[in-house]
């Protein structure tokens, strides 16, 4: 080899060496954690638990978070990150609030009110080695959050005094008044005598005779910055001296193109003038600048996070940057839209390596945003999926790890339960969000609750989908680019009649028609009046043909109907999700329709049995000469066990007449998709939903979100290895 070929050859190598070596590391979830297995034995495990605020111990190997329903702390080894055991669970006699570490103990701030206007607490010191209370401080008033200096020296704690939200439609003032007390610490353990009491009262326009404290963090000169929520203002107290160094008010946001209807669409239209940040939590930045999210309470929430300095003035307003966010990657929660939007509550700040990151929670988003804040203004670094409600979060820099707690227990829902997740810093590429939406005009495109899947006839990089009726005025079509990852919703439709969006759709499936257009399937429900259809369109979404399925399939109806469509040739096969009245336990119909002389059959489909619940069908797709159909549970988490693929051939079946003794098909499984569900380190959800083959044959599958209601709002979207000798 000639000389200088092989020095370019090396130059090459080093440089893409140094390339690989400087790429910035991101964060990926490994592990999550159902708070409920730290039960006791023997305990009902339908028990609601609870994760809120969440710290870590000194070594880093053991997680510390308070469970305010189950009215203790719980504990998480996380010796292994990837593999987090049961740490113990213990009562503390009251309502748990906070959790902040200090040296080998936990302080935990706990709530013992007898009313709210005679609110009471302490300040109680648990021991993580021996997992036990061993000592306790009388706080004087209801406590909120917890603060321990990072010398060790102080801890503070918020009193909130909380007011009752149903007297006066929860008007200030309500006394008693609230308070920040902040102690000394000897050897991790507060000095009872020492405490301090910092007055909030007269520092706020808002209900300055009420302060109602809500959050507390110190930075590295023992300043603590104080959060006065619904008297949206910030104070700066100076710890060793308990006096307050500086005060102001939180102001307020002009919000331009946000979502602020109920409505079942996302339309980035509307406007919010003057809306108080109202924040919640607060973290410093660095010794001058402190972040807040503004999650808002009595009048407020501005949707948004704000940078400060120490004397008040704004460095940085995000507005509805974060939100925006949320709304590309399929986790905007409509049904807040007439509230406070995807509320950013929580907070995080560490600094990894040569970074300092912020990291963001959006409690109804059920997201995590991560920012670089090292210096200038935030960057936005990626979006992590967390579980439902997200509280509390605490940074593991030494380990390269952080922690989410997450509030919401669904339990009596039989739905997801609350989790504490693990994300880890490494080299690599994010594993989520896997599809996002391009912007249009500037904004980005709403999207979620996916619910049937498609391929272009044409392009093997483009595939369609359509969401379900919780987008009840915005029934739409979605392409999707495939070619890059994450994958890209580059354009949407909606399907309307007569000019206007179509009513009373509930899409479940979609195919191309061959000719531009589409067929579309629309899963009825008696109860509502919505009829069980399938749909013609054209390549703009507006409906050629309504075809309603006949009055003998319809009289033996239930709500659950048509959850996939697809055509084998001059044929429609429509999928029934589950038994309708006329068919046998553990058989469910495949429709057929043919377009060209409107004549309806079916076949008989045998269902799994289920482990829990229900089993029934959420796709159909027809590939190479057979349908493979999609059949889940509606469990989700560990109960979930049935989340398969299944492949019918059609070779000799003739389809049988409505009300006649229908033929049953054969399927053999083909594909299981736990391990699918399970490969980014979440729990398993219930609702895979689309599932198609590309026109390269490449296969893929969908889950759908519910629209982030009652939902961690996750869509996984992801290619399906299946054997091809299946």
């Amino acid at each position: 080899m000639p000389r200088h070929i092989l020095a370019a050859l090396l130059a090459t190598t080093v440089l893409s060496a140094a390339g690989a070596a400087t790429a910035d590391p991101v964060f990926n979830r490994i592990a999550s954690f159902p708070v409920a297995s730290n039960l006791p034995e023997g305990a009902d495990q339908n028990t609601e638990t609870s994760s809120e605020i969440i710290t870590v111990s000194q070594d880093g190997n053991t997680l510390i978070y308070s469970d305010s329903p189950a009215g203790g702390i719980g504990m998480i080894d996380i010796t292994d990150p990837k593999s987090p055991q049961p740490g113990g669970f213990i009562a503390m006699q009251g309502e748990p609030t906070s959790v902040a570490v200090a040296g080998p103990d936990v302080l935990v701030g706990v709530n013992t009110s007898e009313s709210f206007t005679k609110p009471s607490g302490r300040l109680a010191v648990v021991s993580v080695t021996d997992k036990k209370e061993i000592a306790s401080c009388d706080l004087g008033g209801q406590p909120d959050s917890v603060a321990v200096s990072k010398d060790g020296k102080f801890a503070a704690v918020a009193i909130e005094n909380e007011r009752d939200e149903d007297l006066n439609d929860g008007a200030l003032p309500q006394l008693p008044a609230g308070y920040v007390t902040v102690f000394d610490l000897k050897d991790g353990a507060p000095d009872c005598g020492t405490m301090k009491r910092v007055e909030m009262t007269g520092l706020s326009d808002i209900g300055g005779d009420d302060p109602e404290p809500e959050f507390v963090d110190f930075n590295s000169k023992n300043e603590i910055a104080v959060t006065l929520q619904e008297n949206n203002a910030i104070v700066i107290v100076d710890a060793a001296s308990g006096k307050v160094t500086n005060h102001f008010s939180a102001g307020a946001v002009d919000l331009k193109n946000i979502d602020a209807e109920d409505n079942g669409e996302i339309k980035l239209t509307d406007s919010q003038d003057g809306r108080l940040r109202e924040p919640d939590a607060v973290q410093w930045i660095d010794d001058d600048r402190l972040i807040t999210a503004n999650e808002g309470d009595y009048k407020g929430g501005s949707r948004s996070f704000t940078v400060w300095n120490k004397d008040g003035t704004v460095v940085y307003e995000s507005g509805p940057a974060y939100e925006y966010e949320l709304v590309r990657a399929g986790h905007y929660p409509d049904k807040r839209s007439d509230a406070k939007g995807i509320e950013p509550e929580g907070l995080e700040v560490a600094k990894f390596g040569d970074k300092t990151y912020a990291f963001v929670l959006s409690e109804r988003g059920s997201t995590i945003g991560v920012y670089d804040v090292s210096e200038g203004d935030p960057k936005f670094v990626q979006l992590l999926p967390s579980g439902i409600a997200p509280e509390g979060a605490v940074a593991i820099p030494s380990r390269n790890l952080l922690a989410s707690a997450n509030e919401a227990d669904l339990v009596e829902d039989g739905a997801a339960r609350s989790h504490v997740m693990l994300y880890e810093l490494a080299e690599g590429t994010p594993a989520y969000p896997m599809i996002v939406s391009e912007d249009q005009d500037g904004l980005p495109v709403g999207w979620g609750a996916l619910s049937g899947l498609a391929a272009d006839p044409e392009d093997a990089s483009k595939l369609y989908a359509v969401s379900d009726s919780f987008y009840k005025n915005q029934p739409r079509i979605f392409k999707i680019d495939v070619s890059s990852k994450p994958a890209k919703i580059i354009g949407a439709m909606t399907v309307t009649t007569d000019g206007a969006a179509a009513k009373k759709l509930d899409l479940e499936g979609i195919t191309a028609d061959g000719k531009g257009g589409f067929w579309l399937a629309s899963e009825g429900n008696p109860e509502k009046e919505i009829p069980h259809q399938i749909l013609h369109v054209d390549s703009e979404g507006k409906i050629l043909e309504q075809i309603p399925m006949p009055k003998e399939l319809t009289d033996q109806s239930t709500r659950f109907g048509a959850e996939g469509i697809t055509m084998d040739g001059g044929r429609l096969w429509i999928a029934i999700q589950r038994e309708w009245k006329d068919d046998e336990k553990g058989f469910v119909k495949l429709l057929a329709y043919k377009p060209g002389d409107k004549s309806w059959s079916a076949v008989r489909y045998p269902l799994d049995e289920a482990d829990k619940g229900w089993v029934g069908l959420s796709e159909i797709t027809a590939h190479d000469g057979a349908l493979y159909i999609l059949e889940r549970d509606n469990q989700i988490g560990t109960n979930a066990k049935e989340k398969k693929l299944f492949k019918v051939s059609l070779a000799g079946v003739t389809p049988g007449a409505i009300g006649s003794d229908l033929p049953t098909v054969t399927k053999k499984e083909v594909h299981d998709f736990l391990p699918d569900l399970k490969a980014t380190g979440g729990y398993v959800v219930d609702k895979i939903e689309g599932f198609t083959f590309a026109k390269d044959g490449t296969a893929y599958a969908v889950t759908d979100n519910d629209g982030v209601d009652d939902s961690s709002g996750e869509t996984l979207f992801f290619k399906v290895d299946l054997d091809p000798s299946m």
